[in-house]
């Protein structure tokens, strides 16, 4: 499967998961619900990195463009209508990044549809939504390997964008893109790509940053398929 393919099939899934929401309203409230909880937790779990200097740009990249409670329409439609030619536009090395974060995002959301169902199912689909409910929901939905799996791309994500920022024609290409991008009508995708080079840049390097990340999210984890309340 081509870079393109690959971002192709995981817009694909993105969309059909919001095509399911859209045909039930209260779901779709749910898992935007769900989706300002956990956003809120990250707020909590990372409140150190985002009052660090060196890293709160990093995690405001993570909280907003990857774990954040927007649906991203706008860029998932940028993504679709490029991936045909995107060799062509941007560098091989950003193109299965690109691949990669597609793949996180129809995995996330996938979860999060699921999560959401398991709320409803357990306490109906207007009762309120704490830690102990979220726990539960976590354990009902299971998917251990497809959770550690959602850690795996994230760490994937930040370790190429650790990478290409390391790297000055990278980084040049990028900037020469902007003008050609806009005119093309992908100005959502070149901000967000821009958006990540520029914060992971900034950092001077993200071995310790991504570290933090994958020990807390797996913590994070194990405590909630323990039954614990973190």
């Amino acid at each position: 499967m081509t870079g393109a393919d690959s971002i192709l099939a995981g817009l694909a899934e993105v969309a059909r998961e919001r095509e399911r929401r859209a045909a039930d309203p209260a779901l779709r409230a749910r898992v935007t619900a769900l989706k300002h909880y956990q956003q809120q937790r990250l707020r909590h779990t990372y409140a150190d990195l985002l009052a660090s200097p060196r890293y709160r740009q990093a995690a405001l990249f993570f909280l907003e463009e990857l774990y954040g409670p927007e649906e991203f329409v706008q860029r998932d439609a940028q993504f679709a209508r490029i991936a045909p030619a995107i060799a062509r536009l941007f560098p091989g090395e950003v193109v299965a990044t690109v691949a990669v974060l597609s793949q996180l995002h129809a995995l996330s959301e996938a979860l999060d549809t699921l999560m959401a169902l398991a709320l409803a199912g357990a306490a109906g689909l207007d009762a309120p939504l704490d830690a102990e409910a979220y726990g539960r929901a976590w354990r009902t939905v299971g998917q251990v390997a497809e959770r550690e799996r959602q850690i795996a791309l994230l760490l994937q994500v930040g370790q190429a964008l650790d990478r290409h920022t390391r790297s000055r024609l990278l980084r040049a290409s990028l900037h020469v893109m902007r003008t050609p991008a806009r005119a093309a009508g992908l100005g959502a995708l070149q901000r967000f790509l821009e958006a990540g080079f520029d914060a992971f840049g900034a950092m001077g390097g993200a071995k310790e940053f991504l570290q933090t990340i994958a020990e807390r999210e797996r913590r994070l984890a194990a405590a909630l398929f323990a039954g614990e309340t973190p």
